[in-house]
């Protein structure tokens, strides 16, 4: 497997932060209204977080080799939304399934090359996502996106993380009309995030019948 994440056109990977910024900045730009565009998203991720995922790749080589080698799909494949809403209420995958039908959205598919550790980091990021929003409570509604990038800014050390929290904090200030609710719950969400066991390296694929707030106390307790 080779070491370097893939990148996507016209990104190389010589290119500066100047560049990489400007890149991340026009995907947001986008993003902030086609919040579900893939392309866009493996841009910014790619843009300003390759070499950190890249880094994350070799810290957990060791300690998550499975998790490498499986390059497992979250849900797998052949657990559809109607079947995991079979399970018990409370479950893992009973909420998964509902979060899904209230709000009207699908779960994340991933179509790019998986052809290094840092990759696999990414489909597994871009998989799990809405499982983090469950797990933290963190809302799909601005402040809930906001609120769960800073967790990722300790947890995970994204810097595009860092990148939305800048911008989103004026905004966030003026929609709520509070400077100390906000603050307070960004502060507390990257204390959570430090705090929290690293989201992507759970065993995802074993929990779908455990309750969801036993996982909550378990990884990540607010």
């Amino acid at each position: 497997m080779v070491e370097t994440m893939t990148l996507p056109s016209p990104l190389k990977r010589n290119d500066g932060s100047l560049k990489r910024l400007i890149t991340a900045l026009q995907c947001l730009s986008v993003l902030k209204d086609e919040a579900a565009n893939p392309e866009l998203a493996w841009k910014l991720h790619v843009a300003m977080d390759d070499r950190r995922y890249e880094e994350l790749g070799r810290e957990l080589q060791s300690s998550n080799p499975e998790l490498f080698e499986a390059r497992r799909t979250v849900p797998a494949p052949e657990l559809t939304l109607e079947k995991l809403a079979e399970y018990p209420e409370g479950t893992l995958a009973k909420v998964f399934s509902g979060y899904f039908q209230k709000n009207g959205i699908f779960p994340f598919t991933y179509e790019y090359p998986v052809q290094s550790n840092a990759d696999v980091l990414y489909k597994r990021y871009r998989e799990t996502h809405d499982i983090h929003h469950m797990m933290t409570g963190y809302g799909i509604d601005d402040f809930g996106e906001i609120e769960i990038q800073a967790f990722y800014i300790s947890n995970l050390g994204l810097r595009h993380a860092r990148l939305i929290v800048f911008f989103g904090v004026p905004y966030l200030i003026w929609q709520q009309r509070s400077f100390s609710k906000v603050i307070s719950r960004l502060v507390a969400a990257y204390k959570r995030g430090k705090k929290a066991k690293n989201m992507l390296t759970l065993p995802y694929e074993a929990l779908w019948g455990v309750p969801l707030s036993e996982l909550t106390a378990k990884y990540c307790p607010g």
